[in-house]
């Protein structure tokens, strides 16, 4: 006797998340283009949780696409500063203004034309489209990448091109004609409560019954794992170069890069030598400097050990005049958009620094 039909994917992904998937998002109300665009976004490679207070903050801040157009990239970056991967950031403000002359201030309904938008790609113009006005398109973001990796037992890593395209072909077959907007949220929350990372809760997934990861009983097995290449360490230092007011000076980092658009004080290479860059990017003369303890801090390809040096100069500081990409900055005034090791520096700084780098010390 043949076993009873299986329910489609999808009706099953659904019966399930009008019990149990999150309805309450802030994104969700009201589920704009827009609002569902920032989340996104944001959501690139940062979990809910972390992603909420960030996410009330930027819209209560820069509400729809004008304001966020005709907003300073500073303020933009402020608003983000300790999310990370501020290249999202950036990427927002440039597809801002891209849209304000292009699109008369709105997210186009076109998906395509929001391919050609900074910092939109396939699954993000997907999440748009079926969030925000219920059209049919896939995602495939790295919780679904997960469920479907596993319940089509994808044996390569899910960044390899051959899998990736075996996904694709998978998210966009199993859609439903109906509810794409809670059917893309459902998937989302499946990865995210129930087919995790870690200790995957199959006797809860509404879909556990054709996967074939479960049947297999080799679940922990997929999705593979990204094939390891050690992270280089990079080692640079970081000038906190002080006046006689008690101001250090910042510098807004190239627009690429690591922070790139964020101030922090100037930064010289591994090897670099202080007293060689104070006097020939400033005109200063070094009289000496103090090691603080380092900070160590890892991006996605690499792991970068800052050492910040207690600069004392010898002689004025005239030379050093505030520009666009300089500034003077007190300790206790609210700083500009910095990166987070940055912004953990200068709070230690509070504590630890009473007088000017212009009054002797021990170096």
């Amino acid at each position: 006797m043949s076993a009873a039909p299986i329910a489609s994917f999808a009706q099953r992904l659904l019966t399930w998340f009008d019990q149990h998937g999150r309805h309450d998002l802030p994104w969700q109300h009201p589920r704009s283009a827009y609002r569902v665009w920032i989340s996104e976004v944001m959501l690139q490679q940062t979990q809910v949780k972390t992603v909420i207070p960030y996410f009330e903050k930027f819209v209560a801040r820069f509400p729809d696409v004008t304001t966020l157009a005709n907003a300073a990239l500073d303020d933009v970056l402020l608003h983000w500063a300790g999310l990370g991967y501020y290249a999202r950031a950036r990427n927002l403000h440039r597809a801002a203004r891209q849209m304000l002359a292009q699109h008369g201030g709105d997210l186009p309904q076109d998906f395509k034309a929001l391919l050609q938008l900074p910092g939109i790609g396939r699954s993000t113009s997907g999440a748009i489209l079926a969030q925000a006005h219920g059209a049919r398109h896939a995602i495939l973001d790295g919780n679904v990448k997960r469920v479907l990796a596993r319940h089509a037992a994808i044996g390569e890593w899910p960044g390899h091109p051959r899998a990736s395209l075996q996904l694709w072909e998978i998210s966009e077959r199993l859609l439903p004609s109906q509810r794409l907007a809670d059917y893309t949220q459902a998937i989302m929350d499946l990865g995210a409560s129930v087919c995790t990372r870690h200790k995957p809760a199959c006797a809860r997934c509404p879909v556990s019954a054709d996967c074939q990861a479960h049947i297999a009983q080799r679940v922990a097995e997929y999705p593979a794992l990204k094939p390891k290449r050690d992270r280089p360490l990079k080692q640079a230092s970081a000038l906190l170069i002080e006046n006689a007011a008690g101001e250090i000076l910042l510098e807004r980092r190239p627009p690429v890069g690591i922070w790139g658009g964020l101030w922090c004080p100037p930064l010289i290479e591994e090897n670099g030598d202080a007293a060689t860059v104070l006097r020939e990017r400033y005109g200063l003369q070094l009289a000496s400097q103090q090691a603080l303890p380092t900070l160590r801090h890892a991006f996605t390809h690499f792991e970068l050990q800052l050492q910040p040096l207690r600069i004392r100069l010898a002689g004025a500081i005239d030379t050093v005049r505030e520009a666009s990409n300089q500034r003077w900055v007190k300790l206790n005034d609210t700083p500009p958009a910095l990166p987070t090791p940055i912004a953990k520096l200068f709070q230690q700084l509070k504590t630890s620094i009473h007088q000017p780098c212009l009054e002797p010390f021990t170096a």
